[in-house]
C-alpha cells in the first residue's frame, strides 16, 4: 500500500513537472511566435496572483492545523515543486481567457481557481480533496461573472503558422499529451471515452436535430480542443482512477457538452467539465453521509 502511494506521488510530481514545462514553453512561444492575442502582462499577473494566493492559503492552513509549511525544509527545489500546480493554473487561465487589455478578469480567474482547491473539498480517505479542476473552475466562474469576457480564439494557437506548421504543433501536443497521460496520469481510458463520446453526441445531434455532422466535429480540429483533451479533462486530482470510472467520466463530459450545445449554451467545454465535477463531488458527499448514517 505504501509503495503504491509513493509511486502515485512520484507519478503526480513527474506529471506536474513536465506539464509545467510544457505549458510554460507553449505560452512563451505563443506570445512571441504563434500569435496569442493576450498581452504579455496577463500571464505575468496571473502567475503572481496564483503564487500569492497559494502561499497565503498554505500559511493560513498550516497555522490553523499547527503543522509546518509544506514548502519549507527542502530548499529551493521543494519550494518550486510546491508552486507547480499554481504555475499551471495561472498560465492556463491567462492562456484560455480573452479579456481584451484588462487584467482584472485574469487575476479573478486565477484567484478563484486556487481558492477552489482549498474551499471546495470532499472527504477522501483520512482527509479531504478538491473535486473541481482548478483552472477550468476559475475560467467557468469568470465567464459567468464577466459577461463581456470570452475564451481565447482558437486560431491564436497557429495564427502565424502556415503549411506544415499547422500540423506540427498539434502533432507535438498529441504526442507529448499521450506520453504524459500514459506514463504519469494513467488517463488514456478517459481520453478515449471523451473522444468517443464527443463523436457520439455529434452523431446524435446530426441524426435527430438536423445538425451537420461535420460541423459538429469541427471543434476537434482546433489546438484548443487538443489541449483541453490531453491537459484539462484528464486532471488526475479531480478525475477517477479506475478504468470503468474513467470511461463513465469521459462519456459524461461529452454527454453534458452535447446537451449544452442543444440548448445553445456557449463555452460548452468548460461548463460541461465543471458540471460533471460538481455532480461527482456531490456523489462523494452523499456516499459519506450514507456511510455515517449506517454507522449511527
Amino acid at each position: 500500500m505504501r509503495a503504491n502511494e509513493a509511486n502515485n506521488r512520484a507519478d503526480r510530481l513527474g506529471g506536474l513537472r513536465r506539464f509545467a514545462v510544457a505549458i510554460t514553453v507553449l505560452n512563451i512561444l505563443g506570445h512571441t511566435f504563434f500569435g496569442f492575442e493576450q498581452s504579455f502582462a496577463q500571464p505575468l499577473v496571473a502567475l503572481a496572483s496564483a503564487y500569492s494566493v497559494e502561499l497565503l492559503l498554505e500559511f493560513i492552513d498550516a497555522r490553523c492545523n499547527h503543522r509546518p509549511l509544506r514548502f519549507l525544509g527542502g530548499g529551493p527545489r521543494k519550494f518550486v515543486e510546491f508552486l507547480l500546480s499554481a504555475h499551471i493554473t495561472g498560465l492556463a487561465c491567462a492562456m484560455l481567457l480573452y479579456a481584451n487589455e484588462r487584467l482584472g478578469p485574469v487575476i479573478f480567474a486565477s484567484v478563484v481557481a486556487i481558492c477552489s482547491k482549498c474551499l471546495l473539498r470532499v472527504p477522501a480517505g483520512d482527509g479531504t480533496r478538491h473535486f473541481f479542476n482548478p483552472s477550468n473552475f476559475g475560467i467557468t466562474v469568470t465567464l459567468l461573472v464577466f459577461s463581456w469576457v470570452s475564451v481565447a480564439p482558437p486560431y491564436q494557437f497557429t495564427e502565424n503558422m502556415t503549411g506544415v506548421g499547422d500540423w506540427i504543433l498539434p502533432a507535438l501536443i498529441v504526442c507529448t499529451g499521450t506520453f504524459l497521460n500514459a506514463r504519469f496520469t494513467h488517463r488514456l481510458p478517459l481520453i478515449a471515452a471523451w473522444l468517443g463520446g464527443f463523436v457520439a453526441q455529434a452523431a446524435l445531434r446530426s441524426l435527430f436535430l438536423d445538425t451537420a455532422f461535420g460541423a459538429a466535429l469541427i471543434p476537434m480540429t482546433g489546438v484548443a480542443f487538443i489541449l483541453y483533451t490531453f491537459y484539462m479533462v484528464t486532471d488526475p486530482a479531480t478525475t477517477p482512477s479506475g478504468r470503468r470510472e474513467q470511461i463513465a467520466f469521459g462519456f459524461s463530459v461529452a454527454a453534458v457538452y452535447g446537451l449544452l450545445m442543444v440548448t445553445h449554451v456557449v463555452f460548452g467545454l468548460f461548463f460541461a467539465l465543471t458540471i460533471v465535477c460538481a455532480v461527482r463531488g456531490l456523489g462523494h458527499i452523499r456516499d459519506v453521509c450514507n456511510a455515517v448514517g449506517q454507522r449511527s
